[in-house]
């Protein structure tokens, strides 16, 4: 049908019009399932995992094992794990699991790893130390929150970098916002 739309604006007109009738939508959605818990992999059911390389960024749709050093997981209590490119994109998600993972909430989380700047290694999220502010660039070439193991190691990274520090339990949606500003706004239903 939209063919003979466009051919028929054509012959009336002698110009192919810009659009169809109806416009197209202005974001791409992309939809990251978790993935399934492996009792083959020898990992505790919520122990951290690697990242696979074809893993996306259920906030992003980033492929987080491009950025290994940045990347973020949750797993939830029946072992599913969805991965994330930053600690930025898992507090987004942290904030509205329903919004990015429907049928879930933040109650069907058991875990959540962040990798840690100081140590290269997964650690808890909640008791990671963040930068806010620094002018540490993300994944997406935007502000982030890097995650520390050690508070020192933090507070060093901000005085070189700039920041302030910020506990789990001080990140609010508000300041993902102010690290949010410039990206491309990603819609889900």
């Amino acid at each position: 049908m939209m063919f003979g739309v466009a051919l028929a604006s054509v012959l009336c007109t002698g110009s192919v019009p810009l659009a169809g009738p109806a416009a197209a939508p202005q974001d791409v959605c992309i939809v990251a399932p978790p993935l399934p818990y492996d009792p083959a992999s020898g990992l505790a059911l919520h122990a951290p995992r690697p990242v696979p390389l074809d893993a996306r960024c259920p906030v992003c749709g980033m492929y987080p094992a491009r950025n290994l050093d940045w990347a973020a997981q949750v797993v939830f209590s029946n072992g599913d794990t969805h991965f994330f490119d930053s600690p930025l994109t898992l507090y987004q998600y942290l904030h509205d699991v329903g919004r990015f993972s429907p049928g879930r909430s933040a109650a069907d989380i058991a875990a959540r790893y962040v990798t840690a700047v100081d140590t290269r290694s997964w650690i808890d999220a909640d008791h990671a130390s963040y930068v806010l502010g620094s002018n540490a660039m993300g994944p997406m070439r935007a502000g982030n929150l890097p995650a520390f193991a050690h508070q020192q190691a933090a507070q060093e990274f901000a005085q070189r970098r700039g920041g302030e520090l910020v506990d789990a339990g001080r990140i609010t949606p508000r300041m993902l916002q102010s690290l949010s500003t410039g990206r491309v706004k990603h819609q889900h239903p």
